[in-house]
C-alpha cells in the first residue's frame, strides 16, 4: 500500500473529475531592505530554558528568508534556523541582529 502525501492545500483525493492537481505558483516578491517590518524578540518558551533571538516579520521568498538567516547567523557566530517564516538565532544576540540589519539598509523602525 502505498502512501500519499497531501498536496500544500492538504487536497489528497478529489472526486471532481476536470480536477487539476497542479501547484499555483504564486509569484511573491521580496520586498526591498527599507520597507521589511522585521521585529526582533527574545524568547526562551519550550526550549529548557535556553535564549534564542527571533526575526520576524520578513516579507518574501523563502530563498531570500534562508540567506538572511544564514548572513545573520555568520555574524552572530551562532547557529540557528529558518523555520515557519521565523529566523531562529541561539543566543541573546539581539544587539548584534539589529546591528547587522541597520548597517545593511534594513530600517530601524521597530524594536525588541
Amino acid at each position: 500500500m502505498s502512501k500519499k502525501k497531501p498536496g500544500k492545500d492538504g487536497i489528497v483525493f478529489s472526486t471532481d473529475p476536470s480536477f487539476s492537481f497542479e501547484e499555483q505558483a504564486e509569484q511573491i516578491s521580496t520586498l526591498n531592505k527599507s520597507q521589511q517590518q522585521l521585529r526582533i524578540r527574545l524568547d526562551t518558551k519550550h526550549r529548557g530554558g535556553k535564549a534564542v533571538t527571533l526575526v520576524e516579520g520578513f516579507a518574501g521568498t523563502e530563498s531570500d528568508l534562508e540567506d538572511l538567516g544564514k548572513k545573520l547567523k555568520q555574524f552572530c557566530g551562532t547557529g540557528g534556523a529558518v523555520k515557519d517564516g521565523l529566523i531562529i538565532v541561539q543566543g541573546d544576540n539581539r544587539e548584534k541582529v539589529l546591528q547587522w540589519l541597520v548597517k545593511n539598509g534594513y530600517s530601524k523602525s521597530h524594536k525588541y
